[in-house]
């Protein structure tokens, strides 16, 4: 994997995650997730 789509990937992951942090309970809750679920589907950024 190139350093360059590493990169993209990791920044892709970091503003995924900020982005679903950033969301109430409520919110998350409403998109059919909880909390916990916020690194998983982060991680998928990071494939």
């Amino acid at each position: 994997m190139s350093p360059i789509r590493l990169t993209r990937q990791w920044l892709s992951y970091r503003r995924t995650r900020a982005q679903l942090r950033d969301l109430t309970d409520y919110e998350l809750k409403d998109i059919g997730l909880v909390p916990g679920d916020i690194e998983r589907i982060a991680s998928r950024a990071f494939r």
